[in-house]
């Protein structure tokens, strides 16, 4: 007969420490995932950005009537799409082939058609005339909405970028509840 062996600690399996392990672990994420769910936070984490299935823009460097300011006038027209609400977007302007800058309006539609004081409106590099009047359309003291059909125009500062013909400029009209870039329109000067 042989003796039996006695079983050592080091012996015996851990499986059910890892199977208690496991069980919740996995417990803990439908738990968080029910709860998600069930409170809507999703729905905060995923809003939609609009969409704007078409755009376009231009650049005059004298422009005449249209406006009541002149010298570099960058116009983006709204063509097709949803409507933007104003207060929900930036205009961020790459002017970096023309002055090597780039500007972003914020805060908008800008109080009396006017990006003053610059701290409000201006995040990046100032390359926008500030002067009274130099934004117009929704972005301006318009309803609050950018509606297809409808232009935004404002005006570059040339003492702060002054943009030469066949100098590039790019154009994003950012969402900013969800950071997506609704608009992205080259216009060649």
């Amino acid at each position: 007969m042989t003796p039996r062996r006695v079983p050592q600690s080091s012996d015996r399996a851990l499986s059910p420490v890892v199977g208690v392990v496991l069980l919740v672990g996995i417990t803990l994420l439908l738990a968080a995932t029910v709860s998600v769910t069930a409170l809507g936070f999703t729905d905060e984490l995923t809003g939609t950005a609009p969409t704007v299935s078409q755009s376009s823009g231009t650049y005059d460097r004298y422009a005449s009537g249209g406006g009541r300011y002149t010298e570099q006038v960058v116009r983006i027209t709204h063509e097709g799409g949803d409507t933007l609400t104003v207060t929900d977007i930036a205009i961020v302007v790459d002017a970096s082939d023309a002055c090597g800058k780039t500007g972003r309006l914020v805060n908008l539609p800008a109080e009396g058609d006017d990006p003053r004081p610059a701290s409000k409106y201006v995040r990046g590099d100032d390359i926008f005339d500030n002067s009274a009047n130099s934004v117009e359309g929704p972005i301006g003291t318009d309803d609050g909405e950018w509606s297809a059909g409808e232009t935004a125009q404002f005006r570059l500062a040339i003492r702060a970028c002054r943009v030469d013909d066949g100098d590039r400029l790019v154009v994003r009209i950012v969402h900013t509840p969800t950071d997506a870039v609704v608009v992205d329109q080259p216009i060649r000067a």
